[in-house]
């Protein structure tokens, strides 16, 4: 598929977008203790039958420090996909806020070009490593990620709410040194 990678500017600010996704399972995480040794392990579970999800996705939101959004359009002019990112100038990370592929266009490669984009402009930010969250229920996006060299690097129980367990919906950081 050909397409380029542009960034957009600031009038996109606010400006949202539903994403959807299906998947067939989660990561479990196991916690054990055992003569004071703590272990976790994150064991991939399928769901009696896939699961469809969906959010909103909003842009450049105000919390972010100096968000730069970017845009993969297609020859036609068709938006393919969208990349976020924002420097966390205290750690010197680069945080990819919001990764995006419009479903038709899934599966053609542009979420790893969008990616390769996304480590130039971190390298050339001088960012020390890469960072992005995902849910344990998104499979696809944690096979994505740890094919492009990411690895899980911690998790919050109750992120998103006191029953994320429980849904099998915690939040997963992803890490990857550049």
């Amino acid at each position: 598929m050909a397409f380029q990678i542009v960034e957009l500017d600031r009038s996109w600010k606010g400006k949202t977008r539903l994403f959807r996704y299906k998947t067939e399972g989660y990561l479990d995480i196991q916690m054990t203790e055992e003569q004071g040794v703590s272990r976790i392990a994150f064991c991939p579970r399928p769901f009696p039958k896939p699961v469809e999800k969906e959010l909103e996705v909003s842009w450049m939101k105000d919390f972010l420090r100096d968000p730069r959004l970017f845009g993969a359009v297609t020859g036609q002019g068709e938006m393919a996909g969208y990349l976020e990112l924002n420097l966390e100038r205290w750690n010197n990370r680069m945080r990819v806020t919001n990764l995006f592929v419009e479903e038709p266009f899934r599966g053609q490669g542009v979420g790893s070009s969008l990616m390769k984009h996304a480590f130039s402009v971190s390298r050339k930010a001088g960012a020390r490593m890469m960072v992005l969250e995902t849910q344990s229920c998104n499979l696809p996006a944690i096979g994505f990620y740890q094919s492009m060299g990411y690895a899980i690097g911690g998790f919050d129980l109750f992120h998103y709410s006191n029953e994320d367990p429980q849904k099998h919906e915690v939040r997963i950081e992803m890490m990857r040194i550049l």
